[in-house]
């Protein structure tokens, strides 16, 4: 691995990044405009009131176009204009149960969306390097209790996770059809766990839901607490990211190989982070200070996954990740963003920064 500061790596470079409107992509453009690189966005307008892109004002830091993905001219046009030295690529439709009442839409954008990014790079023979966004939920999950690795076969049981799946199958093909004796453009993937932290305003997640009910003073509805999830804040995949850009962008030729960083990357928390949702639900009240919950759960709810996580020695060896945060930490990072937000309103930007720094310097 070739080590190299993240603001040595991203200042001054020209970033792309797809969905910078969403939740995570927010968190992503804030911290590389921290680092001093030329973020450019293509995305959606913001779909949640309020937005965490709005409370960070980013639209004053960054050159971006409000498009959809699926419009490959449009996308197309701005790649071109942009010329990036590196692409992430975070537009999805990111929810589970919004992909059962939409499955058309969240097929059209998460896989063709992906095949859209990718082919627009192919046509227009520019120099740069696509760090593809997936999820945990690529994997076809056999419910077992060890993790998956990144060469299992990918799957889904719900549209969504089929879909996610179905992008890692795309990203894979392209890269070995037309990237793969290509110098000029170095393609890879990352599957998160379930990302939680403040400035998520999302329906149907666990942890907006909870703020939600108790910032109106009600009993939180859990739909689902026996189910097993891989949590993590936010930043602790965005790092990953960050850290596989800086060996994507490097000029040096890696010990062994640029391919080794072309392919697919698992950014997930340490064991100990795999909790339930009651456990996490219990934690969310502990930090928030009062409050209960219910159990609501449904026999005849639609499927979802009650047992899924990753195994991260890849990105170990290869990147030297490790999760800074553990559960605790990133529970009450999470609740004090919000806390902090709904007392100030206005403090959106400097909580987040905060953290940021926060995070960047633990474990140094």
């Amino acid at each position: 691995m070739i080590e190299v500061s993240f603001e040595e790596a991203y200042k001054g470079k020209k970033v792309l990044v797809t969905g910078h409107t969403g939740f995570k992509g927010s968190w992503m453009t804030q911290w590389l405009v921290m680092l001093g690189a030329d973020v450019y966005g293509y995305s959606l307008e913001p779909n949640t009131s309020p937005s965490l892109f709005d409370q960070l004002e980013l639209e004053k830091d960054i050159d971006h176009k409000i498009g959809d993905i699926r419009d490959f001219a449009t996308l197309k046009s701005y790649i071109g204009e942009v010329d990036p030295d590196i692409i992430f690529h975070l537009a999805a439709q990111p929810l589970v149960r919004y992909s059962y009442r939409e499955p058309l839409e969240t097929t059209e954008v998460n896989v063709m969306g992906t095949v859209n990014v990718l082919d627009a790079v192919r046509q227009l023979g520019i120099s740069t390097s696509v760090v593809v966004i997936t999820t945990d939920k690529s994997y076809e999950n056999k419910e077992w209790l060890f993790g998956y690795r990144e060469n299992d076969p990918m799957g889904g049981h719900d549209v969504y996770s089929a879909s996610k799946g179905a992008c890692e199958i795309m990203v894979s093909s392209w890269r070995s059809s037309f990237f793969s004796d290509n110098d000029k453009v170095k393609v890879a993937s990352v599957r998160a766990g379930n990302v939680i932290g403040g400035g998520d305003w999302a329906e149907d997640r666990i942890v907006p839901d909870c703020i939600r009910f108790l910032s109106e003073g009600k009993t939180i509805e859990v739909r689902n607490p026996h189910a097993t999830r891989p949590w993590q804040h936010v930043l602790e995949p965005i790092h990953g990211y960050l850290a596989l850009g800086t060996q994507l962008l490097s000029e040096e030729e890696p010990p062994r190989g640029r391919d080794v960083y072309c392919g697919g990357f698992n950014f997930g928390p340490l064991i100990s982070s795999n909790k339930n949702v009651g456990i996490l639900v219990e934690e969310v009240l502990k930090n928030w200070g009062e409050g209960k919950w219910e159990d609501h759960s449904n026999v005849d709810a639609l499927h979802e996954a009650s047992l899924l996580n990753l195994t991260i020695d890849k990105v170990f060896h290869l990147l030297n990740w490790i999760p800074r945060w553990n559960f605790e930490e990133t529970i009450k990072q999470t609740v004090d963003w919000y806390k902090e937000v709904y007392s100030n309103p206005e403090s959106a930007k400097e909580i987040t920064l905060k953290q940021i720094k926060l995070y960047d310097n633990s474990k140094k």
